[in-house]
């Protein structure tokens, strides 16, 4: 499931939940000592964030070593930027959950056994030290598990419906090499000697072009419209004219049509690209509604936990394991 996260992945295709404009921010108040965060009923509270936190610490860690939190960039500390990721994943998570509630979305009895498997497995995986640093118990767990996966099972049914039928013109790539010069004069003059019999063209465009690279693959979309439909008009080994686009004069040679293997990896990135904006429509408008109430003062003295005992790192991987679910 790749369109929010998955795994390790840790990537969102939605804007970040704490920087929605549409979204009214209320700081503190009402929230209990032990809240990090309440989105209108959905509660986040600080051994939630810890769990998250930690892992991804110790995730960093096992390969950059501890020594990367010392980094800095943009005068912004790494630690920083992990704890707004992790603020920004469960965000994410609780908005899910409100808008399963919205949906009618519920897990099912044996998804909700999973969900108590992973937490006990994941529990018990921990040692003493680590239970009490991150304060958690197997039932809070349970409730983690079953949060994250009823907010996959949202997701699910928010793409569900998107049509996956992509032709193979729309993911065609298309691979040409290319002289790109500055003058329009000297591009004529280079146009008509590439057409010339027996001219190498990739010689002459290695030798001329103001370019490094004079191969290039690209599918549609994915370069200037009119760079596009002079390309995409081209058979195989044929040689445009000259092609003007953004002050730079272009001749192409169209050296291969179609990519099998290409075309079925674009197509798995426009069904992806659709999926997202699918969801994207949705979660947006459904998070803009949203009041949310940030305990600042409690999040901003969270810290890494800097303890030797303290190395758990498998929270997403015992999840995964418990659901098998189709990769989105």
């Amino acid at each position: 499931m790749q369109g929010w996260r998955h795994g390790s992945a840790r990537q969102r295709c939605c804007c970040l939940l704490w920087q929605a404009v549409a979204t009214k921010v209320v700081l503190t108040a009402g929230l209990k000592k032990n809240e990090v965060f309440r989105i209108e009923g959905a509660s986040c509270t600080l051994p939630e964030a810890m769990v998250y936190l930690t892992n991804l610490q110790n995730q960093y860690e096992a390969v950059y070593g501890s020594g990367i939190w010392e980094a800095k960039e943009d005068g912004k500390s790494l630690e920083q930027e992990a704890k707004q990721q992790v603020l920004t994943e469960l965000a994410q998570i609780k908005v899910m959950n409100l808008l399963a509630e919205e949906k009618e979305v519920e897990l099912d009895e044996k998804e909700q056994e999973r969900a108590a498997a992973a937490a006990k497995e994941y529990f018990s995986s921990l040692n003493e030290t680590e239970v009490s640093s991150l304060n958690v118990t197997e039932e809070l767990l349970a409730e983690m598990y079953g949060e994250y996966a009823l907010a996959a099972k949202v997701y699910r049914q928010i793409v569900e419906n998107v049509n996956p039928e992509i032709s193979d013109d729309e993911a065609r790539t298309i691979t040409v090499e290319a002289i790109r010069v500055s003058d329009r004069t000297k591009a004529q003059e280079l146009c008509g000697k590439a057409k010339e019999e027996g001219t190498d063209f990739e010689a002459l465009a290695q030798a001329s072009s103001e370019d490094p690279y004079v191969t290039m693959s690209f599918g549609k979309g994915e370069v200037s419209p009119v760079l596009e439909e002079a390309a995409f008009e081209l058979g195989k080994d044929e040689i445009s004219g000259v092609v003007e686009d953004g002050g730079s004069f272009y001749v192409l040679k169209c050296i291969s049509t179609f990519d099998e293997a290409q075309t079925q990896a674009n197509k798995e990135k426009i069904l992806q690209q659709r999926r997202s904006e699918a969801f994207d429509s949705e979660y947006k408008t459904f998070e803009s509604t949203l009041v949310r109430r940030l305990n600042e003062e409690l999040w901003n003295s969270v810290t890494l936990i800097r303890d030797e005992n303290v190395t758990t790192s498998s929270f997403f991987e015992v999840y995964n394991t418990y659901f098998q679910v189709e990769q989105y």
